[in-house]
């Protein structure tokens, strides 16, 4: 887990992928913690293409003032095809080395990690991750940075829906991101109530689904929600509720797809919480030696896995969250 142990004496940040709220919090805990240590901080705009391009400032503690709260990140996000090149990476690297900069915090996802992975591997220079994604889907950490805040998000739109499927006894899909991991699915559908949940990690077919709208038609429910998980295995949500008009002709059914709203946001408490221990958590892993590692927290205690453990290895939704889910359904 050590990489060059050399004396640290500059960090850079950069924000990777789809931004989360949290990410802001996350960079401040970074550029404060690399002060207090007396090191030099660098902020990167717009991820790895802004490593390219030369896009780096120094930072100071009025660089991220005010921006605890602000959802999304200030200093841009984006997914770099240039980055995925040696040419690219290199570039990048000679940019850092003509700045004094040796060490890297990226805040990201799977896809920021391995690019991250491979950026630390080809020029021996210290690099920690922060998960910073509203999916939740990296192994070693029971939380990522921005989950929380898109749960609460997503519940607040659900009980809206809810009012008006309750007004007009409708059926709604609700489609949430999660695109390989059902974790926003399953806690928010719990969370609202939802009559059936319709998860990338489940073999559902549509047999099961049309038992599940048959039990609540004979509990007589007079309003019904199915959250449904983008990356489900029954397809597309405007095809479930095609499916489902063919074989219940008499409900009025609604598909409503949350999109990018998920993302957006003030992050919660929890987010802001996590996003700031985790930052100060990544530059003393740096100052302590470690690299290509992902900063995390797990049963609530504080850990650094491996980039390639975080990004291969499955992290799995809680199985008896669904089984009360089911449950609670009836």
């Amino acid at each position: 887990m050590t990489g060059n142990t050399k004396n640290i004496k500059s960090i850079a940040v950069l924000t990777s992928g789809g931004d989360s709220p949290g990410m802001n919090a996350a960079i401040r805990a970074v550029v404060r913690a690399g002060l207090f240590y007396k090191k030099k901080v660098f902020g990167v705009r717009n991820g790895y293409d802004g490593l390219i391009d030369n896009r780096i400032e120094e930072l100071d503690t009025n660089s991220v003032k005010h921006i605890l709260n602000a959802g999304g990140t200030f200093l841009k996000s984006a997914r770099s095809e240039r980055f995925r090149t040696k040419e690219g990476r290199a570039q990048a690297f000679k940019n850092l080395e003509h700045l004094g900069v040796d060490s890297l915090v990226v805040i990201g996802g799977n896809g920021s990690f391995t690019g991250a992975n491979i950026f630390s591997e080809e020029f021996e220079i210290p690099v920690v991750g922060v998960p910073g994604t509203i999916d939740n889907d990296l192994f070693g950490s029971d939380r990522t940075v921005g989950y929380d805040t898109a749960n609460n998000t997503v519940l607040e739109c659900v009980d809206k829906i809810r009012d008006t499927a309750t007004s007009h006894n409708r059926l709604f899909l609700v489609e949430v991101m999660g695109r390989d991991a059902g974790f926003i699915a399953l806690n928010t559908g719990l969370a609202s109530g939802a009559f059936d949940i319709i998860l990338p990690e489940e073999n559902k077919t549509y047999e099961d689904l049309f038992a599940e709208v048959k039990r609540g038609a004979a509990n007589k429910k007079t309003s019904n929600i199915i959250i449904v998980s983008e990356g489900n295995k029954l397809g597309p949500t405007y095809d479930i509720a095609k499916n489902l008009h063919k074989n219940f002709p008499h409900l009025d059914i609604k598909v409503t797809i949350l999109g990018h709203l998920q993302r957006g946001g003030s992050p919660s408490c929890l987010d802001r919480v996590l996003a700031s221990e985790l930052g100060v958590h990544a530059v003393e892993g740096l100052l302590n030696g470690k690299s290509r590692v992902m900063v995390g927290k797990v049963n609530n205690q504080l850990t650094y896995t491996f980039f390639e453990q975080a990004i291969f290895n499955k992290a799995y939704i809680n199985q008896d969250l669904l089984r009360i889910s089911k449950i609670l359904s009836i």
